[in-house]
């Protein structure tokens, strides 16, 4: 998924430049964001069934031109459909079939970054829309993005998009709302020079030569997805491909990357085939085996695409070689690779209806890159990369933002999100459980939209823990509780503070490094009468300080 600026933050701190503030501060709402952010009237009535969106991009003057035809299915009848186009695209004209096959044209209003569309003669269910314009310009991709137009080393066009959060309307209109994804997925097509490559969303099922060496070429998802996933790479690009032997069988895995780096990436991708048996071991099966897997060298980070990941990290282990733990473990594989292929399972086929509960997608995600470390080099090397991470968390403000207005939380999503799902996993203290609730979450919520609450509540029923304090503590809240403890009258007592009320957690403790658990709460009590040494265990995600 995106990375969030919290991790340019985490970069800079590696780096030794902690005086960069890269993170955001909160923005006055506007009726814009509530148009963007909300399913209001103009939405609540329809959903998208499938786009077929067609773009052409004019490299010298940057600019695109395109279609995109939206299949619909109404629940009911209403005069006003919004669609979504940010300035300064514009619609240049909208048509809908009625029932009868006619053709019809339907009128149009803009108000800023939406367009008010006349639906009180629309019988058909197939809207064709024509657009154009210079799209916004991503000034920093994926953190500031848009429409990227960049030149290879080779001095060859190289173009991208990137608009997470941002979202797709920035370059096509759409229902531009994660709670719609288009139950039948997409196509894309995507109109460039002859000795250029366009690389889409999940396979190629046509490349078209057309007047003036111009080739089109098309794309297919059938899955569902997400509006600002679906997106075209332009380049020099070469191709190898390679199958993995998966739990439902063979899948594709296909990798394009600019032809100058074609040896690397052959050397750098044999991470894939570990990072497949990982997750799909705790996670259970690639989401998308009728779409296949793709890596797609990007002229920027990296962005979770579905079935075609971006990957722009240099072919380095690490964050652009930097280990965001501090822990050593972190530069001893690709992180954009890992990462942004567990956002497969965790963004992809398990969606947030609201951004705002987009911890859900880089919380899990997060904690991937920790399974991974694990399954390569034990647990113990797992909890010192996911503990390492810590020293990032910003605690600014509540992980989970402002519903209906198109704003995240906390960047400490990430960071905090994965300790949150560590402590949990040792509140369990038992990871075949731990692994079976994670393989059973994404098949319940297998190519669904969801919420933060829904998922608390699955995780509350699979584990029996009474988590209901926890998560709004630990997402809510940007308190850490405050573990007091002390030895009184012969044995150890302690307690919580700085938390919500009536707060709770099993905890585990270490009595002269021999672990108990103990039901911890916000009134002292009585854990052990062992005289000696009493600490919280390092894979709890609080703070412990003795009683003075």
């Amino acid at each position: 998924m995106k990375r969030n600026t919290i991790l340019a933050v985490l970069l800079l701190i590696a780096l030794g430049q902690t005086e960069a503030q890269l993170l955001q501060a909160n923005k006055k709402m506007t009726r814009q964001d509530t148009l963007r952010g909300s399913i209001g009237a103009g939405r609540s009535w329809w959903d998208v069934q499938h786009y077929h969106i067609t773009v052409q991009p004019d490299y010298q003057q940057q600019t695109i031109q395109g279609r995109n035809i939206i299949e619909v299915a109404y629940t009911t009848a209403e005069a006003i459909m919004q669609i979504d186009l940010q300035m300064p695209m514009e619609i240049d004209s909208l048509f809908a079939d009625t029932r009868a096959g006619v053709r019809q044209a339907l009128s149009f209003t803009r108000e800023g970054n939406v367009y008010w569309v006349d639906t009180k003669n629309l019988t058909g269910k197939k809207l064709d829309i024509f657009f154009h314009g210079k799209p916004r310009k991503a000034v920093n991709a994926p953190w500031d993005g848009g429409w990227i137009w960049k030149k290879d080393s080779q001095g060859n066009p190289w173009m991208s998009v990137a608009c997470q959060g941002l979202g797709a309307s920035v370059w096509y209109p759409c229902k531009d709302h994660q709670s719609d994804e288009p139950n039948r997925g997409a196509q894309l097509s995507v109109i460039v020079p002859g000795d250029l490559v366009a690389v889409g969303n999940g396979r190629n099922i046509e490349q078209t030569k057309l007047a003036n060496g111009l080739v089109r070429w098309t794309w297919e998802v059938k899955s569902p997805i997400n509006t600002y996933n679906i997106v075209p790479y332009i380049g020099k690009y070469a191709h190898f491909s390679e199958v993995y032997a998966g739990l439902k069988g063979n899948l594709d895995c296909d990798y394009w990357v600019l032809e100058a780096n074609l040896e690397k990436a052959k050397t750098q991708f044999t991470q894939v085939k570990s990072m497949l048996q990982c997750f799909e071991h705790w996670f259970g099966p690639y989401p998308f085996y009728e779409d296949s897997y793709k890596l797609v060298e990007s002229p920027h980070l990296g962005m979770e695409h579905q079935s075609a990941v971006a990957y722009g990290n240099q072919y380095k282990n690490g964050y652009l070689g930097t280990d965001l733990s501090g822990s050593g473990w972190g530069k001893k594989w690709d992180y954009i690779l890992i990462h942004e292929s567990g956002h497969e399972w965790f963004a992809n086929s398990i969606s947030t209806q609201d951004i705002a509960d987009m911890w859900v997608h880089e919380g899990f995600t997060d904690y991937s890159e920790t399974l991974y470390t694990e399954c390569l080099f034990g647990k113990e090397a797992g909890a010192d990369y996911v503990t390492g991470l810590r020293k990032g968390i910003q605690n600014d403000k509540p992980i989970i933002g402002p519903y209906g207005v198109n704003e995240e939380g906390s960047g400490d999503m990430y960071s905090k999100g994965a300790n949150i799902i560590h402590t949990i996993r040792t509140m369990m203290n038992n990871d075949e459980q731990f692994r079976q609730m994670l393989v059973s979450m994404n098949k319940k919520f297998y190519h669904q939209t969801i919420t933060s609450a829904m998922v608390e509540q699955y995780i509350i029923d699979y584990t029996k823990l009474p988590l209901q304090k926890f998560f709004h503590q630990y997402l809510r809240t940007t308190q850490i509780p405050m573990l007091r403890y002390r030895w009184t009258n012969n044995k150890w007592e302690c307690k919580w503070e700085n938390t919500v009320p009536d707060f709770r957690m099993k905890t585990k403790l270490l009595i002269n490094d021999k672990p108990i658990w103990v039901d911890v709460t916000d009134e002292w009590k009585t854990v052990s009468k062992e005289k000696g040494n009493l600490a919280l265990d390092r894979n709890v995600y609080a703070l412990a300080k003795v009683w003075e």
